[in-house]
Protein backbone atom coordinates (compact mmCIF):
# COMPACT_ATOMS: atom_id res chain seq x y z
CA UNK A 1 0.00 0.00 0.00
CA UNK A 2 1.24 3.48 -0.89
CA UNK A 3 0.50 6.15 1.73
CA UNK A 4 1.12 9.83 1.07
CA UNK A 5 1.40 11.95 4.24
CA UNK A 6 1.08 15.74 4.10
CA UNK A 7 4.10 16.79 6.18
CA UNK A 8 3.58 20.53 5.66
CA UNK A 9 2.97 21.37 9.31
CA UNK A 10 6.20 19.74 10.49
CA UNK A 11 8.12 22.51 8.68
CA UNK A 12 6.37 25.34 10.55
CA UNK A 13 8.39 25.08 13.75
CA UNK A 14 8.57 22.62 16.61
CA UNK A 15 5.18 21.68 18.00
CA UNK A 16 3.28 18.66 19.19
CA UNK A 17 1.77 18.18 15.73
CA UNK A 18 5.21 18.47 14.16
CA UNK A 19 6.62 15.83 16.53
CA UNK A 20 3.69 13.55 15.70
CA UNK A 21 4.28 13.85 11.96
CA UNK A 22 8.05 13.35 12.10
CA UNK A 23 7.98 10.41 14.50
CA UNK A 24 5.09 8.69 12.76
CA UNK A 25 6.79 8.87 9.36
CA UNK A 26 10.00 7.45 10.85
CA UNK A 27 8.14 4.63 12.61
CA UNK A 28 6.11 3.67 9.54
CA UNK A 29 9.28 3.49 7.46
CA UNK A 30 11.07 1.46 10.13
CA UNK A 31 8.26 -1.12 10.11
CA UNK A 32 8.21 -1.30 6.32
CA UNK A 33 4.61 -2.50 6.05
CA UNK A 34 3.45 0.43 3.90
CA UNK A 35 5.29 2.55 1.36
CA UNK A 36 5.42 6.11 2.72
CA UNK A 37 5.63 9.24 0.59
CA UNK A 38 5.80 12.82 1.85
CA UNK A 39 4.36 15.96 0.28
CA UNK A 40 4.86 19.46 1.65
CA UNK A 41 3.47 22.88 0.83
CA UNK A 42 6.38 25.06 -0.28
CA UNK A 43 4.85 28.55 -0.47
CA UNK A 44 3.45 30.27 2.61
CA UNK A 45 3.95 33.66 4.22
CA UNK A 46 5.48 33.97 7.66
CA UNK A 47 2.74 34.89 10.16
CA UNK A 48 4.66 37.98 11.35
CA UNK A 49 4.38 39.69 14.70
CA UNK A 50 3.37 43.17 13.65
CA UNK A 51 -0.16 44.41 14.23
CA UNK A 52 -2.24 46.78 12.15
CA UNK A 53 -3.42 45.98 8.65
CA UNK A 54 -0.63 43.55 7.74
CA UNK A 55 -1.64 40.71 10.05
CA UNK A 56 -5.14 40.12 8.60
CA UNK A 57 -3.73 40.49 5.10
CA UNK A 58 -1.08 37.85 5.79
CA UNK A 59 -3.70 35.59 7.32
CA UNK A 60 -6.00 35.96 4.31
CA UNK A 61 -3.12 35.28 1.91
CA UNK A 62 -2.17 32.14 3.83
CA UNK A 63 -5.75 30.88 3.83
CA UNK A 64 -5.73 31.21 0.04
CA UNK A 65 -2.31 29.54 -0.28
CA UNK A 66 -3.39 26.69 2.01
CA UNK A 67 -6.50 26.11 -0.10
CA UNK A 68 -4.42 26.15 -3.28
CA UNK A 69 -2.13 23.49 -1.82
CA UNK A 70 -5.01 21.31 -0.55
CA UNK A 71 -7.01 21.37 -3.76
CA UNK A 72 -4.29 21.67 -6.42
CA UNK A 73 -0.79 20.92 -5.13
CA UNK A 74 -1.62 17.95 -2.92
CA UNK A 75 -3.87 16.18 -5.48
CA UNK A 76 -1.06 16.57 -8.02
CA UNK A 77 1.35 14.92 -5.57
CA UNK A 78 -1.13 12.09 -4.99
CA UNK A 79 -1.33 11.38 -8.71
CA UNK A 80 2.43 11.57 -9.17
CA UNK A 81 3.18 8.80 -6.65
CA UNK A 82 0.09 6.70 -7.28
CA UNK A 83 -0.98 6.83 -3.63
CA UNK A 84 -3.68 4.51 -2.30
CA UNK A 85 -4.27 6.60 0.83
CA UNK A 86 -3.71 10.25 1.73
CA UNK A 87 -3.16 11.11 5.39
CA UNK A 88 -3.89 14.65 6.58
CA UNK A 89 -2.19 14.92 10.02
CA UNK A 90 -4.31 18.01 10.70
CA UNK A 91 -8.02 18.08 9.81
CA UNK A 92 -8.51 18.47 6.05
CA UNK A 93 -10.26 16.88 3.08
CA UNK A 94 -10.18 17.60 -0.65
CA UNK A 95 -12.83 16.58 -3.16
CA UNK A 96 -10.10 16.70 -5.79
CA UNK A 97 -8.33 13.74 -4.22
CA UNK A 98 -9.90 10.54 -5.57
CA UNK A 99 -8.38 7.98 -3.20
CA UNK A 100 -9.15 7.19 0.44
CA UNK A 101 -8.39 10.04 2.83
CA UNK A 102 -7.54 9.77 6.53
CA UNK A 103 -7.34 12.71 8.91
CA UNK A 104 -6.08 13.15 12.47
CA UNK A 105 -7.77 15.33 15.09
CA UNK A 106 -5.40 16.13 17.95
CA UNK A 107 -7.88 18.09 20.07
CA UNK A 108 -10.90 20.39 19.89
CA UNK A 109 -9.83 22.96 22.48
CA UNK A 110 -11.25 25.80 20.37
CA UNK A 111 -14.75 24.40 20.99
CA UNK A 112 -14.27 24.45 24.76
CA UNK A 113 -12.54 27.83 25.17
CA UNK A 114 -14.22 29.99 22.56
CA UNK A 115 -13.10 33.28 24.08
CA UNK A 116 -9.42 32.31 23.91
CA UNK A 117 -9.30 32.08 20.11
CA UNK A 118 -9.58 34.65 17.34
CA UNK A 119 -13.20 34.57 16.18
CA UNK A 120 -12.44 34.42 12.45
CA UNK A 121 -9.86 31.63 12.94
CA UNK A 122 -12.28 29.70 15.10
CA UNK A 123 -15.08 29.89 12.50
CA UNK A 124 -12.68 28.65 9.83
CA UNK A 125 -11.48 25.83 12.11
CA UNK A 126 -15.01 24.68 12.92
CA UNK A 127 -15.88 24.45 9.21
CA UNK A 128 -12.68 22.67 8.19
CA UNK A 129 -12.74 20.21 11.12
CA UNK A 130 -16.39 19.27 10.55
CA UNK A 131 -15.86 18.86 6.83
CA UNK A 132 -12.82 16.68 7.40
CA UNK A 133 -14.30 14.31 9.97
CA UNK A 134 -17.51 13.85 7.98
CA UNK A 135 -15.89 13.27 4.58
CA UNK A 136 -12.69 11.36 5.34
CA UNK A 137 -12.83 7.57 5.28
CA UNK A 138 -11.29 7.34 8.75
CA UNK A 139 -10.44 9.71 11.60
CA UNK A 140 -7.49 9.12 13.94
CA UNK A 141 -7.65 10.44 17.51
CA UNK A 142 -4.83 10.00 20.05
CA UNK A 143 -7.14 9.46 23.05
CA UNK A 144 -10.64 8.23 23.79
CA UNK A 145 -11.30 11.70 25.21
CA UNK A 146 -10.74 13.33 21.84
CA UNK A 147 -12.60 10.58 19.98
CA UNK A 148 -15.78 11.06 22.00
CA UNK A 149 -15.58 14.84 21.50
CA UNK A 150 -15.05 14.46 17.74
CA UNK A 151 -18.29 12.49 17.54
CA UNK A 152 -20.29 14.60 19.99
CA UNK A 153 -19.10 18.07 18.97
CA UNK A 154 -18.11 17.69 15.32
CA UNK A 155 -20.63 15.11 14.17
CA UNK A 156 -18.21 12.42 13.03
CA UNK A 157 -19.49 8.94 12.26
CA UNK A 158 -18.44 6.90 15.27
CA UNK A 159 -17.72 3.86 13.08
CA UNK A 160 -14.96 5.79 11.31
CA UNK A 161 -13.24 7.16 14.42
CA UNK A 162 -10.22 5.18 15.64
CA UNK A 163 -8.07 5.76 18.73
CA UNK A 164 -4.36 5.36 18.13
CA UNK A 165 -2.21 6.48 21.10
CA UNK A 166 1.06 8.12 20.10
CA UNK A 167 4.55 7.25 21.25
CA UNK A 168 6.37 9.12 24.03
CA UNK A 169 7.13 12.22 21.99
CA UNK A 170 10.82 12.86 21.45
CA UNK A 171 11.94 10.89 24.49
CA UNK A 172 11.70 7.36 23.09
CA UNK A 173 15.08 5.67 23.34
CA UNK A 174 16.68 8.60 25.18
CA UNK A 175 18.71 7.97 28.34
CA UNK A 176 16.60 8.68 31.44
CA UNK A 177 17.41 11.06 34.24
CA UNK A 178 19.86 9.67 36.80
CA UNK A 179 18.85 12.19 39.47
CA UNK A 180 17.65 10.65 42.71
CA UNK A 181 14.70 11.57 44.87
CA UNK A 182 16.66 14.50 46.29
CA UNK A 183 16.96 16.14 42.86
CA UNK A 184 17.45 19.85 43.48
CA UNK A 185 16.96 21.25 39.98
CA UNK A 186 14.32 23.75 38.88
CA UNK A 187 10.72 23.17 38.04
CA UNK A 188 10.21 22.98 34.27
CA UNK A 189 7.50 24.10 31.87
CA UNK A 190 7.78 23.09 28.21
CA UNK A 191 5.48 24.61 25.62
CA UNK A 192 4.13 27.79 24.12
CA UNK A 193 1.94 30.58 25.40
CA UNK A 194 -1.28 29.41 23.72
CA UNK A 195 -4.06 30.48 26.15
CA UNK A 196 -5.27 26.94 26.91
CA UNK A 197 -1.76 26.09 28.14
CA UNK A 198 -2.58 28.28 31.16
CA UNK A 199 0.82 29.95 31.41
CA UNK A 200 -0.68 32.92 33.26
CA UNK A 201 -2.16 30.52 35.82
CA UNK A 202 1.22 28.84 36.26
CA UNK A 203 3.05 32.14 36.82
CA UNK A 204 0.43 33.25 39.34
CA UNK A 205 0.66 29.93 41.18
CA UNK A 206 4.46 30.03 41.11
CA UNK A 207 4.46 33.52 42.62
CA UNK A 208 2.20 32.30 45.43
CA UNK A 209 4.44 29.27 46.00
CA UNK A 210 7.56 31.47 46.18
CA UNK A 211 5.89 33.68 48.78
CA UNK A 212 5.25 30.65 51.00
CA UNK A 213 8.58 28.85 50.66
CA UNK A 214 11.81 30.06 52.19
CA UNK A 215 13.96 28.36 49.55
CA UNK A 216 11.79 27.98 46.46
CA UNK A 217 12.85 26.05 43.40
CA UNK A 218 13.38 28.06 40.26
CA UNK A 219 11.09 27.78 37.26
CA UNK A 220 12.38 27.33 33.70
CA UNK A 221 10.11 28.19 30.78
CA UNK A 222 11.30 26.32 27.70
CA UNK A 223 9.95 26.95 24.22
CA UNK A 224 7.54 29.59 23.01
CA UNK A 225 6.51 30.52 26.57
CA UNK A 226 10.02 31.76 27.38
CA UNK A 227 9.15 35.39 26.59
CA UNK A 228 7.04 35.46 29.77
CA UNK A 229 10.17 35.00 31.89
CA UNK A 230 11.53 38.52 31.34
CA UNK A 231 10.29 40.07 34.59
CA UNK A 232 9.02 37.24 36.78
CA UNK A 233 11.18 36.59 39.88
CA UNK A 234 12.77 33.16 39.94
CA UNK A 235 11.78 32.42 36.34
CA UNK A 236 14.36 31.85 33.60
CA UNK A 237 13.94 31.38 29.88
CA UNK A 238 15.16 28.80 27.36
CA UNK A 239 13.42 30.12 24.25
CA UNK A 240 14.28 27.63 21.54
CA UNK A 241 16.04 24.53 22.86
CA UNK A 242 17.20 21.91 20.38
CA UNK A 243 16.37 18.30 21.09
CA UNK A 244 19.58 17.54 23.02
CA UNK A 245 19.17 20.65 25.18
CA UNK A 246 15.49 19.90 25.75
CA UNK A 247 16.25 16.38 26.95
CA UNK A 248 18.91 17.78 29.29
CA UNK A 249 16.36 20.26 30.67
CA UNK A 250 14.00 17.39 31.42
CA UNK A 251 16.71 15.31 33.07
CA UNK A 252 17.86 18.20 35.27
CA UNK A 253 14.38 19.24 36.39
CA UNK A 254 13.01 18.68 39.86
CA UNK A 255 9.64 18.12 38.19
CA UNK A 256 7.75 18.98 35.02
CA UNK A 257 4.78 21.29 35.55
CA UNK A 258 1.99 20.97 32.96
CA UNK A 259 -0.78 23.48 33.75
CA UNK A 260 -2.73 23.04 30.49
CA UNK A 261 -6.51 23.30 30.84
CA UNK A 262 -7.20 21.02 27.87
CA UNK A 263 -5.18 18.40 26.03
CA UNK A 264 -5.96 15.99 23.25
CA UNK A 265 -2.88 13.94 24.19
CA UNK A 266 -0.06 15.91 25.81
CA UNK A 267 3.46 15.00 24.72
CA UNK A 268 5.37 16.86 27.42
CA UNK A 269 4.06 14.90 30.45
CA UNK A 270 4.70 11.64 28.60
CA UNK A 271 8.21 12.74 27.59
CA UNK A 272 8.96 13.64 31.20
CA UNK A 273 7.62 10.33 32.50
CA UNK A 274 9.65 8.39 29.92
CA UNK A 275 12.77 10.14 31.23
CA UNK A 276 11.95 9.42 34.88
CA UNK A 277 10.97 13.01 35.72
CA UNK A 278 8.04 13.56 38.16
CA UNK A 279 5.01 15.32 36.69
CA UNK A 280 2.59 17.82 38.20
CA UNK A 281 -0.36 18.54 35.89
CA UNK A 282 -3.71 20.25 35.95
CA UNK A 283 -6.41 17.63 35.80
CA UNK A 284 -8.31 17.40 32.50
CA UNK A 285 -9.67 14.32 30.71
CA UNK A 286 -6.96 14.08 28.04
CA UNK A 287 -4.05 14.52 30.44
CA UNK A 288 -5.60 12.11 32.93
CA UNK A 289 -6.09 9.48 30.21
CA UNK A 290 -2.42 9.66 29.21
CA UNK A 291 -0.89 10.00 32.68
CA UNK A 292 -3.21 7.78 34.67
CA UNK A 293 -2.01 7.60 38.28
CA UNK A 294 1.58 8.36 37.30
CA UNK A 295 1.29 12.15 37.74
CA UNK A 296 0.22 14.45 40.54
CA UNK A 297 -3.04 15.83 39.11
CA UNK A 298 -4.61 18.94 40.62
CA UNK A 299 -7.43 21.36 39.88
CA UNK A 300 -6.40 24.70 38.32
CA UNK A 301 -6.96 26.47 41.63
CA UNK A 302 -4.73 23.96 43.45
CA UNK A 303 -1.64 24.55 41.33
CA UNK A 304 0.23 26.60 43.96
CA UNK A 305 -0.13 23.95 46.72
CA UNK A 306 0.78 21.34 44.12
CA UNK A 307 4.00 23.19 43.29
CA UNK A 308 4.95 23.37 46.94
CA UNK A 309 4.16 19.69 47.49
CA UNK A 310 6.12 18.34 44.54
CA UNK A 311 9.04 20.71 45.15
CA UNK A 312 9.45 19.75 48.81
CA UNK A 313 8.52 16.05 48.99
CA UNK A 314 11.37 13.76 47.80
CA UNK A 315 9.39 10.59 48.52
CA UNK A 316 6.53 11.80 46.35
CA UNK A 317 8.90 12.65 43.54
CA UNK A 318 10.55 9.23 43.73
CA UNK A 319 7.17 7.50 43.61
CA UNK A 320 5.98 9.61 40.67
CA UNK A 321 9.23 9.01 38.77
CA UNK A 322 8.83 5.25 39.21
CA UNK A 323 5.16 5.29 38.22
CA UNK A 324 5.92 7.55 35.28
CA UNK A 325 8.57 5.27 33.82
CA UNK A 326 6.19 2.30 34.08
CA UNK A 327 3.36 4.26 32.47
CA UNK A 328 5.51 5.57 29.62
CA UNK A 329 6.59 2.06 28.70
CA UNK A 330 3.03 1.34 27.58
CA UNK A 331 3.41 3.88 24.74
CA UNK A 332 5.61 3.39 21.68
CA UNK A 333 5.95 4.81 18.19
CA UNK A 334 6.12 1.30 16.75
CA UNK A 335 2.66 0.56 18.18
CA UNK A 336 1.43 3.96 16.96
CA UNK A 337 2.65 3.09 13.46
CA UNK A 338 0.96 -0.31 13.67
CA UNK A 339 -2.29 1.40 14.64
CA UNK A 340 -2.06 3.82 11.72
CA UNK A 341 -1.45 0.92 9.34
CA UNK A 342 -4.72 -0.62 10.53
CA UNK A 343 -6.48 2.68 9.93
CA UNK A 344 -5.11 2.89 6.38
CA UNK A 345 -6.39 -0.59 5.58
CA UNK A 346 -9.76 0.20 7.10
CA UNK A 347 -9.98 3.41 5.06
CA UNK A 348 -9.31 1.60 1.79
CA UNK A 349 -11.61 -1.29 2.61
CA UNK A 350 -8.69 -3.73 2.28
CA UNK A 351 -8.87 -6.63 4.78
CA UNK A 352 -5.81 -6.18 7.00
CA UNK A 353 -3.53 -9.07 8.04
CA UNK A 354 -5.22 -11.27 10.62
CA UNK A 355 -8.70 -10.44 9.38
CA UNK A 356 -9.30 -7.41 11.62
CA UNK A 357 -12.86 -6.29 11.06
CA UNK A 358 -13.89 -2.69 10.58
CA UNK A 359 -14.57 -1.02 13.93
CA UNK A 360 -12.42 -3.46 15.92
CA UNK A 361 -10.19 -0.59 17.00
CA UNK A 362 -13.05 1.85 17.53
CA UNK A 363 -13.11 3.58 20.94
CA UNK A 364 -16.87 3.13 21.06
CA UNK A 365 -17.12 -0.65 21.00
CA UNK A 366 -17.39 -0.87 24.79
CA UNK A 367 -19.43 2.30 25.26
CA UNK A 368 -23.21 2.60 25.58
CA UNK A 369 -24.84 3.97 22.45
CA UNK A 370 -25.51 7.34 24.09
CA UNK A 371 -21.96 7.81 25.42
CA UNK A 372 -20.75 9.59 22.30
Amino acid sequence: MRVLIDTTYAARGRSGSGVYIERLVDALRARGQVEVFEARQRVRLRPGTEGGALRPLRRAANVALDALWLHVGLPRAVRSVGADVVHHPLPAHSRRIHVAQVTTVQDVAFLHFRGLYDASWRRLAVRSYRRAVKRCAAVVCPTHTTAVEVVALLGADRDRVVVVPYGPGQAEGAAPSNAGADRAGPLLFVGDAEPRKNLAGLLEAYSAYRAQDGAPAGLVLAGGAAAAATSAPGVTARPDPGLAELLDLYRGARALVHPSLHEGFGFTPLEAMALGVPVLAVRNPGTEEVCGRAALLVAPGELAPGLRRIATDPALRADLARRGRERARTFSWAEAARGHERVYTLATGTPPPGGLQRGAVSPFDSLPKDSA
